[in-house]
């Protein structure tokens, strides 16, 4: 016969794994409530669930264990900052458990419960779009979580970003004295609150300027080809043109259009990517890019959460670090 499971008792009770999680190992700081406690209890019982070594062996009432759910790990941006929020956590004592939803809304809830059922102390998240309900679910229940680099207009937490808007603004003022005859903004097409901070500040400024300009918008998948065809059809090289991409991800598909295509920057175009990412310098330009302090981020988020673990607080504060332009030899 199957062993009994978290997410059994969790099904049968009709409650979340993180709830069953926080009955069954006796957490601090949970307001769940005596009926739900006792109901959890008696399915428990009724199964015959038998809890894993590990938490069988616990003592303490808290795993030291934190859960960092980032969208893309293959990216040099959550990749970088997993490592920083790693080391600060170890700091503390933490170890860190880290999982990659791939933009996959089913991924990011599958990987919420299996956090769950380690019992992690909390969570660091970058979500997704429609996980509003998931992460809703936890916050009803308390569990301690704090947003890294992205956040939900419907959602309420803690959280680490950057000033998106503002910096976006603030390249395309600087592109704009450029006197381009057009600038290119190449985005995504997206729900994500962050993402349309950086197309609304581009936007602001463009559209106080008399400077002509263009919009590209990319699905998440497939994005080298989208972007090169998107180019194609978009890239007028008979007028001095900039082009502004707004993720790492965007700009290195940028980048392999140029290349192929043998069209030299800046002479010919300029850019500006978001992000620092090591395939920049493969590229014969040094390309100019938009710095997001990931170290800083990563010492906060971790200092959030940890606060969250020791004084669960709703609605908790959402620090904005200010991005640097980094201008090297891309723009003319």
């Amino acid at each position: 016969m199957k062993r009994a499971s978290i997410k059994d008792i969790a099904r049968i009770a009709e409650v979340s794994v993180a709830t069953v999680s926080y009955v069954l190992n006796k957490k601090e700081g949970s307001r769940i409530s005596e009926t739900t406690k006792n109901k959890i209890l008696e399915v428990a019982e009724s199964i015959n669930y038998i809890p894993n070594k590990i938490a069988k062996s616990l003592k303490m009432s808290k795993s030291k264990l934190i859960g960092l759910i980032v969208a893309d790990i293959s990216n040099d941006f959550y990749s970088n900052i997993a490592r920083s929020i790693e080391d600060e956590a170890m700091k503390l004592g933490y170890t860190l458990l880290i999982g990659s939803c791939d933009e996959n809304p089913e991924k990011f809830k599958k990987l919420t419960e299996l956090f769950s059922e380690q019992q992690v102390d909390g969570m660091i998240i970058a979500p997704v779009v429609d996980s509003d309900e998931v992460i809703n679910k936890l916050i009803k229940e308390e569990y301690p979580i704090v947003t890294i680099d992205r956040y939900l207009k419907n959602v309420s937490l803690p959280g680490v970003m950057i000033n998106n808007s503002e910096i976006s603004e603030y390249i395309c003022d600087h592109l704009v004295k450029k006197d381009f005859d057009e600038i290119i903004y190449v985005g995504y097409d997206t729900e994500l609150p962050h993402l349309l901070d950086r197309q609304d500040g581009f936007d602001k400024r463009i559209a106080k300027s008399k400077v002509s300009s263009k919009t590209i918008l990319i699905g998440i998948h497939n994005i080298t080809e989208e972007v090169q065809t998107k180019l194609e059809e978009n890239l007028d090289l008979s007028k001095k043109t900039a082009i502004y991409f707004s993720s790492n991800k965007l700009g290195i598909a940028g980048l392999r259009y140029l290349i192929d295509k043998n069209i030299s920057v800046p002479e010919q175009v300029s850019l500006v990517a978001f992000d620092e990412t090591e395939a920049y310098y493969l590229f014969p330009t040094e390309v100019s890019f938009i710095q997001q302090p990931l170290f800083d981020m990563a010492k906060e988020s971790v200092k959030l959460i940890d606060s969250q673990i020791d004084n669960y607080t709703p609605n908790g504060k959402r620090v904005t670090f200010h991005a640097k332009f980094m201008e090297r030899s891309s723009v003319k």
